[in-house]
């Protein structure tokens, strides 16, 4: 045997997985794709790293079996994530919603920390190797991958798969995990982009792309969930932090509210209005709260250059409904080029949620983001990472 385990991917949990077998004294070898470890890592958070979420728990995530990464996380939990970056000189700074960032330290440092103590710890980092085939044997594990034309086969008696799940191809992301699952008759729940900007098309289109650019504090909302940040307007559709939470909720042909003014009342603020001057147009009024491009393109639905004194009840009507219920029907996603994750991947009942080992296969962990367990945006789905390497580490 080459070693006690082959971890295929150097992402956040195949990482995370090294780090935690080398404490426990085991040898593992990292097969990586990319030319470099952490690629998804690195490009997070705008190159600086969301590496988890203070408020993170099993609450924050989609998955067919809810209750799965309870487990996981009862076993490593925030407070180990933030401890372990701050042994090793980072230390976390909240930016919103529980978001933790590297205080004085980016993506990179967070990469270093990782291929610092698997190099301490004499793990094999292997990059630049393409996994061909797995062999499963009575004790373990053949893995053959191509490395600079040249084809190497290793064996071990353990195996972890790790290779994230299928957003953004252009970083090296395969469905290497679902494909192996298929083929050993693992169960795969429906896969989709999550975590996506939302496609505007129709008649509606050019509304949409003339805002392109403008930023709005909104509450966007479905039947099930509701998410309070900016959302951003683009060319072709809506982005921003709102959008990207209600979208791994969001099913084709469903209508998204949004709520423009969550923090106030319209018509509250027109009635205050009307008794302080009567003569304020309601574009004066909507320019307080948004951009003058923005109120402008209201006028499409609004009596924007009438004084609030002279609304008839209708208008006011219409004005509430415009203002705190603004009705979206997305014609789609942008895809898994634009994707931050997977929603769905290998169901989670192929797999102990103790130790994240698939049960029709001994001696085979999945872990990370080829799981069905899909994290809301802002450092939820690191932490998950985090905790399925620690898991699967201990256990393997």
């Amino acid at each position: 045997m080459n070693a006690d385990a082959i971890i295929i991917g150097a992402g956040a949990c195949g990482l995370m997985c090294a780090v935690q077998a080398g404490y426990l004294g085991k040898k593992v070898i990292v097969l990586e794709k990319n030319e470099k470890p952490g690629a998804k890592i690195l490009i997070s958070g705008g190159g600086r790293c969301n590496y988890t979420n203070q408020f993170a728990s099993d609450e924050q995530f989609i998955s067919a079996n809810p209750h799965f990464i309870k487990s996981a996380f009862s076993q490593w939990t925030v407070d180990d994530t933030v401890s372990f970056f701050e042994t090793y000189g980072i230390h976390g700074k909240e930016k919103t919603l529980g978001q933790l960032f590297p205080d004085d330290k980016n993506a990179k440092d967070v990469v270093q920390v990782f291929t610092s103590i698997c190099e301490d710890f004499g793990q094999e980092i292997r990059c630049d190797a393409d996994v061909k085939d797995i062999e499963i044997l009575s004790d373990g594990f053949q893995v053959t991958y191509e490395k600079k034309g040249k084809k190497i086969t290793i064996t071990s008696g353990k195996l972890v798969i790790a290779t994230g799940g299928l957003p953004i191809p252009k970083m090296g992301s395969t469905d290497f995990a679902l494909r192996f699952a298929r083929k050993h008759s693992l169960k795969i729940v429906e896969t989709a982009p999550a975590l996506v900007p939302l496609t505007i098309t129709g008649k509606d289109e050019e509304w949409f792309a003339q805002l392109s650019g403008n930023s709005v504090l909104c509450e966007v909302s479905n039947d099930t969930i509701s998410f309070e940040e900016n959302i951003l307007f683009t060319h072709w559709g809506l982005s921003g932090p709102a959008i990207l939470q209600i979208s791994s909720f969001w099913r084709r042909g469903e209508l998204v509210n949004i709520n423009l003014l969550p923090h106030h009342n319209i018509i509250s603020l027109l009635n205050e209005e009307r008794m302080l001057n009567g003569k304020t147009l309601l574009s004066t009024l909507l320019n307080r709260f948004y951009t003058k491009k923005f109120t402008d393109a209201l006028g499409k639905f609004l009596p924007l250059t009438k004084p609030v004194a002279a609304l008839t009840n209708s208008e006011i009507q219409l004005i509430e409904q415009t203002i705190h219920e603004f009705k979206v029907k997305p014609a789609g996603d942008k895809g898994y080029d634009k994707a931050e994750v997977m929603r769905g991947g290998i169901d989670t009942n192929e797999i102990s949620s103790k130790t994240l080992e698939c049960k029709k296969i001994p001696g085979l962990f999945f872990g990370g983001e080829c799981l069905d367990v899909t994290g809301w945006l802002g450092g939820y789905n690191f932490q998950w990472a985090w905790a399925s390497g620690f898991v699967i580490a201990q256990n393997m």
